[in-house]
């Protein structure tokens, strides 16, 4: 068996992007299993894999881990992305929360009915710019510090990074009015691991179309 940690999730963004992202970001190279089918779902249910009956599942160190936050703790904690102290991972975890509750409307929208698409995509870009966005940039310019905790890449520099992207993609002027997250935005895309994570072929799975909604459904539906 490989050393590689393995992902097990659709093949499509969800609730694993943030994993893909944490694990690129540190340099570290992973392996992928795709669900395609409940039945392949329902399979690792029966084999007692899912401590919860949930995917995500990373097998990681010998751990068949669930639970998306205390996969990316792990993995934060591991590769020194987790902050120096208490206090620096409280700080870590706060911002992680916010950005997460602005993730999970993103993550939520693909499944939105039509007739709710717009306003849903208007409740985004109102949280973006009035809720969340607003208090990184405020951290930003008062430490003046190319990253958000301690002066060091950490866990929530790339759930930052990765969450402007997925605004950017639905809203693109969304930091028209946000220069240091402009600054840091450029100044992520362009460190090695996540510039190499951003070029096209990596594991950055591209945002959710139809056929991974009907997936989704299909696998997940009671």
């Amino acid at each position: 068996m490989s050393g590689k940690p393995r992902l097990t999730y659709l093949n499509g963004r969800g609730r694993m992007e943030p994993v893909r992202w944490l694990l690129a970001a540190a340099g570290v190279e992973f392996e992928e299993s795709f669900l395609e089918t409940k039945e392949q779902y329902e399979k690792l249910i029966k084999d007692g894999v899912l401590m919860f009956q949930q995917v995500p599942l990373v097998e990681i160190d010998g751990m068949k881990m669930v639970q998306t936050r205390a996969i990316l703790s792990y993995i934060a904690g591991k590769y020194n992305l987790y902050g120096k102290d208490l206090k620096e991972r409280a700080l870590i975890d706060m911002y992680v929360e916010g950005i997460t509750d602005l993730m999970e409307m993103i993550l939520m929208f693909p499944f939105s009915p039509p007739e709710a698409k717009e306003k849903n995509l208007d409740s985004i870009k109102d949280r973006a710019i009035n809720r969340y966005f607003p208090v990184f940039e405020k951290v930003l310019k008062q430490h003046g510090q190319d990253f958000l905790v301690g002066n060091k890449f950490s866990w929530a520099d790339v759930q930052l990074i990765e969450a402007i992207l997925a605004v950017e993609e639905k809203i693109p002027a969304v930091l028209s009015g946000f220069p240091q997250l402009q600054a840091f935005k450029i100044k992520m895309s362009n460190m090695p691991t996540i510039k190499k994570f951003l070029q096209p072929g990596s594991r950055r799975k591209p945002p959710p179309d139809e056929r991974y909604v009907e997936t989704v459904l299909k696998i997940f539906k009671k």
